[in-house]
């Protein structure tokens, strides 16, 4: 009998809980650049170490699980993954949309070597990217966007794609798998950091692509083949052994999101704050149709770059880096990267402390 299991029991079984009398329960890694083969020259499933490796393929399998997929691919970082996923779609004399709020490097990678290539690139915005996908042939949508918050109408996208027969690809990286389903929205292709909350311990570097369409997934395949941006094996197998508490550790991420942006709102040296999960903030009312969680990310405004410097230096907990989802609760201003955001603007990446906790060490700092 099927069963709707909750989302750390699908992180744990998606790591693979099952195996013969004597086999180990966790998974384990095969460090391998060559394999056997046949004498007869017929090919095995495995023949060299950047076409394909045992631990990419369990890996790969969590992955499809957890996003709703038929089939997943690993690389070595999240623009990797991007990069050979617009690679494959965005030809030259093709509309490529990418997100004009959402991850930076997108919108340079597209600027620097997709546009030169003949690919028109048009930047859209959250509350744009509809209309411009009436123009386009692939759309790049990030929702959550990174680092603003607000939220894309996948399934309004989804249908304006499909009525012109564009692509479409989501970055599902903010929201993860366990807070957000593109592919059950509409969307061709998800690709995603595993660097951030998947792995979430801020100590390697991974991405992935994963969709439901075959020959799109054999492209992308080949395209990783011939450019090589491969996940290393080591870095596969700590993913795999962070899926399985990834379920715990989201969850109290999300809580600690929620209950700091409402500390947040009604504290008076915030000039604004961001988060779907708030009743008030913009993107709720799309959030509450499409997420399941709304993530460990909150946006904040204080009153310039020396506010956000001396939030950190008077707390005791949070941590001043960039990337987001591991353990500890980390503060970036944004400004510094070059974002169009105001200079007090901060992404806050919310850990798995005690609640409490990170809530009263914010509120002091503040103070």
């Amino acid at each position: 009998m099927d069963m709707e299991y909750g989302d750390s029991t699908r992180s744990v079984n998606a790591v693979g809980a099952h195996g013969m009398p004597g086999s180990p329960v966790g998974p384990v890694p095969v460090p391998a650049s060559a394999y056997h083969l046949s004498p007869d020259e017929s090919e095995p499933l495995d023949t060299y170490g950047r076409a394909s490796n045992p631990t990419w393929r369990q890996l790969e399998s969590a992955l499809a699980e957890l996003e709703g997929a038929s089939s997943a691919l690993t690389f070595g970082s999240g623009m990797g993954a991007i990069s050979a996923a617009l690679r494959v779609l965005a030809k030259p004399g093709k509309t490529l949309v990418v997100p004009a709020d959402g991850y930076y490097q997108v919108r340079r990678y597209a600027a620097e070597y997709l546009a030169p290539l003949g690919v028109t690139v048009v930047e859209a915005s959250a509350v744009q990217m509809c209309a411009a996908a009436e123009r386009a042939d692939v759309v790049l949508a990030e929702t959550p966007v990174n680092p603003t918050l607000d939220v894309v109408d996948l399934h309004r996208l989804a249908t304006t794609c499909r009525s012109r027969g564009a692509t479409l690809v989501v970055d599902n990286t903010a929201a993860t798998p366990l807070g957000l389903q593109p592919l059950s929205l509409g969307a061709d292709l998800v690709v995603a950091s595993a660097t951030k909350a998947l792995s979430g311990h801020s100590d390697l570097l991974a991405g992935y692509v994963a969709g439901c369409h075959p020959e799109l997934m054999a492209a992308v395949e080949r395209d990783r083949l011939l450019a090589g941006p491969v996940l290393g094996t080591f870095e596969a197998w700590l993913v795999l052994r962070s899926l399985g508490s990834a379920g715990l550790r989201i969850d109290r991420q999300c809580r600690n999101a929620q209950a700091v942006a409402l500390m947040l709102r009604d504290h008076p040296a915030v000039l604004s704050v961001r988060y779907p999960g708030l009743p008030h903030d913009p993107a709720h009312p799309i959030a509450v149709e499409q997420m399941r969680r709304f993530g460990g990310l909150v946006s904040v405004e204080l009153a310039d770059a020396g506010a956000v410097h001396q939030l950190v230096e008077r707390s005791a907990l949070l941590v001043a880096a960039t990337s987001f989802g591991g353990i500890h609760t980390c503060v970036d201003r944004r400004a510094r990267w070059g974002d169009p955001v105001p200079e007090g603007f901060a992404r806050i990446s919310l850990g798995i402390e005690d609640t409490d906790d990170i809530v009263a060490d914010i509120e002091r700092a503040l103070a």
